[in-house]
Parts: C-alpha cells; structure tokens; sequence
C-alpha cells in the first residue's frame, strides 16, 4: 500500500492520525534536517496523544479556541494534529502581528489558550508583545490568567525552557496530560464530528480587519486529497515545506497533503534559500512548496552554489502569478517537470483550481488550472451576477465540499462572501476556457480604470516579464486629475543589469496600448508582502502616491 485509504466526509483529523499510525507505523512522517528531528508516523502519534491528553488536563474543552504564534517549529505540526485528536480548534496567529493584531484576534476569536515561542527575528519579542496586551499575565498563576481585554484566556503556553511569570512550558502540559486516560481521549475522540470546525485561519488582513475563516475536517482533508492526488503524492514522497504554517499553504498544502498521503514532511523552521536547497538536497526531496518570491531566490542560491536536486518532481507554485521564465527553470534547472499550479483563497482551504501534472508550460504558465474534483467553479458578472460565456472575463465563484463554514462571529461579512446558493465569491477576476482551465486576471479592486478604460494589471506584468532585465514586477493604480487613474510599474531588476525609466517605456512603445504603458516607474529591491508571500498591493499604491504628492 503506497496511500492511505481515506475518503473525505467521512474522517477526521483524528481519525487520519490513526490510519497513518496503524498502516504507516514505520514510516518517516516527519524530518526537519537542519534540525536532526525525524519521526515515524507512529512516534508522531504517540507526541499527538500527549498533546491532545496535555490540553484536556489544561480543561481545553472540544470547540475551544487554542490560538498559536509561532514560526515552523516542531511543536506547530504536534499542536496541529493533537488538538485535532481532541476537538479544540485551531487559530493560527501571523508571525508578523504585533500588539494590536495580536489583541483583535485572540479577543475575536475567544482564545481559552495561546501557544507561542518567545519571538522570530529577537529572542523575546513575542514575550514583549504579548506582556504589552496582557500586563496582568506576569501576576498571575498559569491557567489562571484575568486579563480585562482578552476575557477568555486562562491559559499560556511557552515553548521554551526558561519560566515565565503566568505561563506553563510546554513539557508541563505534557506532564499534566498524563493525568488523561487512553480511555478519556478516545471518548473525545469518536465525539468528534467531520463537519466539526477544527481550525481558523485569519485572512491575511490586507484591506479592512481580519477575519476568522472556520475551517472544518471536512474542509480541509478533502481539499488535501484533491491536491496530492494532483501531484500524485504517495508514501514514496518527500516534500520541503519553507511556507509558513499559519497560513493555508504551509498547514493544509504542506502538511496535511503529507499526511493524506503517507508522504514525508520535511520542513523549514524559517524560510532560506539556501536551507531549502539544502533540505531538498540531503532528503532527496520530490515535492517543493514555495510562492514565486522564494523560487526566485532559490535560483539565486543555486546560482552561488552547486545542489543536487534532481530527486525534485512535483510540488506547488502559489500566492501570485507564475512568471514563464521562472517555471522554464523550475522544469529545466530544478528538473520539476510535474510542478503544479495553485489557485485559490483561505476561504476555500484553500484550494479551487490546480494544474496537472503533465500540463504543458503554456497552461503552467498562463492559468491556474482547472476545478478541483468535486469542487464547481463559474465565472459570473460582477454586477448581474449571471454566469459569462467562456473566454470571457468575470468574477471567480466556487462551491463546494470546500467552502469555509463562515467567517467566525461576521454573519453579515459571511453572506455577503457566501450567496444564497452556496457559491463564494472570491473578487477575483477571471476567465475559463473551453477546456476548464481558469486564467486569473486580477482583483476586482485592483482593476485600473483610465479614462474610462478598464486595464488589468496582471496583463502588463506578464508583459513586463518578459523584458530580459527584469526579475519582477508588480503594477498598480494611482490617481490622476486628468484620466481619474494612471498605471504605476514597481519593477526588480535582476542582479547585474541596469534599466531606466526610459528604457522600460521604450520595451512598452508600440508593443502595448499607449494607455496601458506606465507613466510611473520605480526600481525597488522587494515588495511589502504579507507572511505568506501575498503582495500587498495596497501598500504599494500608497508608496505611488506619496511619491506623487511630494
């Protein structure tokens, strides 16, 4: 047996645990090279048990909330899987959140409990941030917490080995979980149901707060089977994961399509290129995770230096369009020739459309790939809502198995994602051919109208692309008085080369409409992104028109 026997609807995060314990027992589940940890399948269960045990002594009850802040450590995959075992769900905090953030989502989401190591980039940032919302944590007795701003959080949780005021370490809940009987956790575990939610994911907050996106077993093991069927994972597999946990990306198309299929995860507590290529090289990894941004780095590094890597086959290019000469040397110089493509949103766990893998470049390169199975897709009017005809540009909706149950407490911001038929509305711009295959032509908002000419700017960074001095791009809207909006390019040149602004408007003359060529251009070293990868566009328009009124 090379994978699991699962079908989606009918398990639970728990429940997979067991299969993979019970079929794949000797198997390496998980191994973190840089850090010497590797774990069979029936280790990792064993961790997940004394977890789930740790959290019911804690008095974590199914459907609480557990909230963790962390980069890609260890105890993020057992935290994952272990309050799966026992009903809790999930919240996944953003690394890069600082006191506010963090207050508005651990109150939002009613967290009982916060994880978290003491910081990222400084050892005890996290500490700091987290004393500067909750003073009245350093006076308390662990699980006792009575924090005015966040009512109902009783318990923290460090995961290191020096004693905070107010906190356990995470080798006292464990010690505490031995109070649980195998008896007690298994009756939590068959109470649980596949349409539970287990997890909440925060959208990435790039416009307006964030919001809780629940995300049942359901949910997600069946978005994770769709995708490693794709990618045709198996027990003989081995993906390098450097995206982060806390984002759909890093827990449900890194880890969890691991874990449907028997395959080995190999992450990377912090995202280098260096440490990817040496975890693909040492591992002999078959699967590869990354958005462009880290491709793009990859190459670098594999430029400085020699890596094996021709054990590399699949794996997932997502978060922002695929440039064609970045996926050339994924196949040529990686030799990934099945590498997919992954479109899609936290609100559909987030996967809607992916491609094959015997795809040609062409449809690697310029769509996204066609519907999941056993997911729809359909492309309507922005403004009638009716259903275009192929070929023809409208938003993006889906529905499905897949669709988040709602956002948590946002009743009203969970219809107007979710219509009366079941079908979400992603905002993005689409089109869908005759064969299925989606191009994605930009965000409803993102859309740049120019005196009265609507002009997408997917179309002139994909343009851009091609200009052999630049190694990325990223282009906006910004106001005018004369047209209402101007087109703004935000480009990157690859190391070595030079490129003016009248070098760029030149390549664009009589190539591209004139009302499409850039009237402002700007040379940067990197874009403002979220944790993710996503750009953040928003903030790029604000760069444009700071500029413009200085």
């Amino acid at each position: 047996m090379e994978k699991p026997n699962i079908t989606a609807g009918k398990v639970t995060i728990g429940n997979l645990v067991d299969i993979l314990a019970k079929d794949f027992g000797d198997k390496i589940g998980m191994q973190y090279y840089d850090l010497g940890i590797s774990k069979t399948f029936a280790e990792l269960k064993d961790i997940f048990d004394s977890v789930a045990k740790g959290l019911m002594a804690l008095g974590v009850e199914r459907g609480d909330k557990v909230a963790i802040w962390a980069n890609n450590v260890p105890e993020w995959i057992y935290t994952h899987y272990g309050s799966g075992r026992m009903g809790a769900v999930l919240v996944t905090v953003n690394t890069n959140y600082r006191s506010s953030e963090l207050e508005y989502l651990l109150k939002q989401s009613d967290a009982t409990t916060l994880i978290l190591v003491g910081g990222v980039r400084q050892p005890d940032e996290y500490l700091k941030v987290l004393n500067n919302v909750c003073p009245a944590i350093a006076e308390s007795q662990p699980g006792k917490i009575d924090c005015e701003k966040l009512p109902f959080l009783k318990n923290v949780i460090y995961l290191g080995k020096e004693k905070i005021p107010g906190m356990y370490n995470w080798d006292d809940v464990l010690e505490m979980g031995k109070t649980i009987s195998d008896e007690q956790l298994q009756a939590r575990l068959n109470s649980l149901d596949p349409d539970d939610v287990i997890n909440m994911q925060y959208t990435s907050g790039t416009t307006g707060f964030p919001k809780g996106v629940m995300l049942t077993h359901t949910n997600i093991i069946g978005n994770a089977l769709s995708m490693a069927e794709r990618m045709d994972l198996s027990s003989k597999d081995t993906a390098c994961i450097p995206v982060p946990f806390f984002h759909c990306f890093g827990c449900v198309i890194g880890t969890l399509t691991c874990m449907v299929s028997a395959a080995t995860m190999a992450p990377l507590v912090s995202f280098t290129a260096e440490g990817a290529m040496r975890t693909v090289e040492k591992l002999r990894c078959t699967s590869l995770l990354g958005v462009p941004t880290m491709f793009i780095a990859e190459f670098e590094e594999m430029d400085k230096k020699g890596y094996e890597v021709s054990s590399l086959r699949t794996g997932v290019m997502a978060g922002s369009t695929c440039p064609i000469e970045l996926m050339k040397r994924v196949i040529a110089d990686m030799g990934a020739k099945e590498m997919t493509i992954v479109y899609g949103q936290t609100e559909s766990s987030p996967g809607i459309t992916q491609t094959l893998r015997d795809d040609s470049l062409a449809l690697k390169t310029s769509t996204v790939g066609k519907a999941l199975p056993h997911v729809e897709v359909k492309i309507v009017d922005p403004l009638s809502g009716e259903e275009v005809p192929r070929n023809v540009q409208g938003e993006l909706c889906t529905r499905g198995y897949h669709v988040m149950k709602g956002y948590y407490k946002m009743p009203e911001a969970t219809a107007k994602a979710i219509d009366t038929d079941n079908w979400l509305h992603t905002g993005d711009l689409a089109t869908m051919d005759e064969n299925g295959y989606c191009k994605i032509t930009g965000r409803i908002k993102d859309m740049i109208i120019r005196g009265g000419e609507n002009i997408y700017p997917r179309e002139i960074e994909e343009f851009l692309y091609t200009n052999p001095k630049v190694k990325d791009v990223q282009v906006v809207g910004v106001a005018s008085e004369k047209y209402g909006e101007e087109v703004a390019a935000f480009i990157m040149v690859k190391p070595g080369e030079k490129l003016t602004q009248s070098d760029v408007i030149a390549f664009c003359r009589d190539r591209i409409s004139y009302h499409k060529i850039p009237q402002h251009i700007y040379f940067v070293d990197g874009y403002p992104t979220t944790a993710s990868g996503k750009i953040q566009k928003y903030k790029l328009r604000d760069m444009a028109q700071a500029e413009l009124e200085k």
